[in-house]
């Protein structure tokens, strides 16, 4: 997708700088379409997302409904250098990372031009602390908001108050040099001051908006059509608690008439509060809501996913529901509703095998969501 967005590259220094869990894979995208062009820079991703565009065909294995994909081999940058650091909680690597963006684009001139590479987590992975804040500070904030239940809208927000190199500020860092920003979106709207807090995000900016949700969820429509099935989008942008909108999804897919499929994307929340949680995501939490919901109504099946392949902290994208997930459940010694209420549908899932395990995507377009009525 990167290429075709590309400015003409500059006569004087072409400096690329980036932060987000799609930052490394877009790096080496744009070396490949730039290979004569002598650039330079630095961008962060997140621990574990380094590895940068891949070769060889996808194999994919199967244990029980647990589908685990892998990729072959890999390549890395060779030009602009890639950092790793913490998400969804910043560390000390995230602090160095917002320095050495900084370094990169000082003493720069008319004649150069800044390649901002953005995609969702670059707020975390790029904390630089407001002056009189510390990185403490801005950790103990990260944690609140987390388990508070905001959406991602406001979370970025707050995040740019408490930040000195997003809200536009690393913009003005890169003057006089011209800056172009290819941005991935994973939030609803695809508000560009609300995508990794809008570091580059000035008036006037040459914003482009290379991926978005909705062109995913775009894509996986061509390609259900193309089965012969019947496809149904609801939104790109559906926020609120995990939990209800699964109560609401399965009164959607009790009403609708198969065979069909229910796609959505947007971004849920899931207020902890003061509870000790299990283990869990935004997408497992609403597959579980989604299965109690449905309680073994036949013909319908159900996947959620982050497109990032992290659904929140754990090791999984997401996974699956089937008709008889509640019974193979209580068969199993479990009680559904007891794990939704302890936020702990990763474990839920992960003993039953329906968890879907990708790794690292490489790319971030929010979450994805697929009901199947057959």
């Amino acid at each position: 997708m990167l290429a075709q967005y590309l400015p003409s590259p500059a006569q004087g220094r072409n400096v690329v700088i980036g932060a987000g869990k799609a930052a490394a894979a877009m790096a080496a995208a744009l070396e490949a379409a730039w290979p004569e062009v002598a650039l330079e820079g630095v961008v962060v991703t997140r621990y574990g997302h380094r590895v940068t565009t891949r070769q060889g065909n996808r194999v994919s294995t199967r244990q029980g409904n647990r589908v685990t994909t892998r990729q072959g081999n890999r390549v890395t940058t060779e030009k602009i250098k890639v950092l790793e650091a913490a998400h969804p909680v910043p560390d000390a690597a995230s602090e160095a990372a917002a320095h050495a963006m900084l370094a990169a684009v000082r003493g720069l001139t008319a004649e150069d031009q800044v390649i901002a590479l953005i995609s969702g987590g670059a707020s975390s992975l790029m904390a630089l602390p407001a002056p009189g804040l510390s990185l403490e500070d801005k950790q103990w904030a990260a944690k609140a908001l987390l388990a508070s239940g905001a959406p991602i809208a406001t979370m970025n927000r707050i995040r740019k108050r408490l930040s000195a190199i997003k809200g536009g500020q690393l913009a003005l860092a890169c003057r006089p040099a011209r800056l172009v920003t290819l941005a991935i979106s994973d939030v609803p709207g695809d508000d560009p001051m609300l995508i990794g807090s809008g570091p580059t995000m000035v008036e006037g900016a040459d914003y482009r908006l290379i991926a978005t949700p909705k062109m995913a969820l775009e894509a996986a429509a061509d390609a259900t059509r193309a089965q012969g099935v019947r496809v149904e989008i609801l939104g790109d942008a559906l926020e609120g608690e995990a939990a209800q909108l699964g109560r609401d999804m399965a009164g959607r897919a009790r009403r609708a008439r198969g065979p069909v499929v229910l796609l959505s994307g947007g971004e849920t929340t899931v207020t902890i509060g003061a509870a000790n949680p299990g283990r869990g995501g935004r997408n497992t939490e609403f597959l579980l809501s989604l299965a109690l919901a449905l309680d073994g109504a036949p013909g319908i099946y159900g996947l959620a996913g982050d497109s990032d392949g992290i659904d929140g902290s754990e090791d999984a994208a997401g996974a699956i529901i089937t008709p008889d997930t509640l019974a193979r459940a209580k068969s199993a010694g479990l009680d559904p509703r007891a794990m939704l209420k302890a936020h702990d549908s990763y474990s839920l899932f992960s003993s039953l095998g329906d968890l879907v395990v990708t790794g690292p995507t490489l790319t971030n377009v929010n979450d994805i969501r697929a009901i199947l009525i057959t």
